[in-house]
């Protein structure tokens, strides 16, 4: 299979993932386990030539669960035209981060924290300033200090992710590593 053609088909597997896992966690009433972050950060450390299709995975799959929540639940999906940009945001970034990212295990758990406290960091900013809590240094401290159960949750949710998706891209690497050296013997 042609290298653009299982960038495609990796692509397309990411995003129906991501959907997935965001609407089964939201059925299990379990927040913020789902791994759009390590999916996002896998997009970006293996699509890097393209980067349009690295930053289309975590998109599309928070976009069609958001879709999802929105006309199917009672959840709301598009809960707030403030805020809600600032969870792409972060998600986005993670792709990005993972374009920088050495295919390492032990950059995958290093790069795997550091972009999930990046999109801590933003989506939580975009809570700010949704106004809940005040628009004063105590109100950023507030919604930053009420959101780190969920991102407990978070970081949960993407350590495993990224086992998954980053232990079994090496390991089918490894299995067409071997079946090639088979083939030139």
């Amino acid at each position: 299979m042609k290298r653009s053609n299982l960038n495609i088909l990796i692509v397309v597997f990411l995003i129906i993932i991501g959907a997935t896992a965001r609407i089964v966690n939201a059925q299990l009433h379990v927040p913020n386990v789902a791994p759009m972050v390590a999916l996002s950060l896998f997009s970006g450390a293996i699509i890097k030539d393209k980067r349009g299709l690295a930053f289309l995975v975590p998109f599309l799959g928070q976009f069609i669960a958001d879709a999802y929540f929105q006309l199917f639940t009672s959840t709301p999906g598009f809960y707030s035209w403030v805020g809600m940009p600032f969870n792409y945001a972060g998600l986005l970034c993670a792709a990005l981060i993972g374009m920088y990212m050495k295919m390492k295990p032990v950059n995958v758990l290093a790069y795997t924290i550091g972009a999930s406290s990046a999109f801590f960091l933003i989506s939580n900013f975009g809570y700010f300033m949704e106004g809940w809590n005040g628009y004063s240094f105590a109100g950023l401290s507030k919604t930053f200090i009420d959101a780190v159960p969920f991102f407990k949750n978070t970081l949960l949710g993407d350590m495993m992710g990224s086992l998954l998706v980053f232990g079994g891209y090496f390991l089918v690497q490894m299995g067409l590593e071997k079946k090639a050296q088979k083939v030139k013997a």
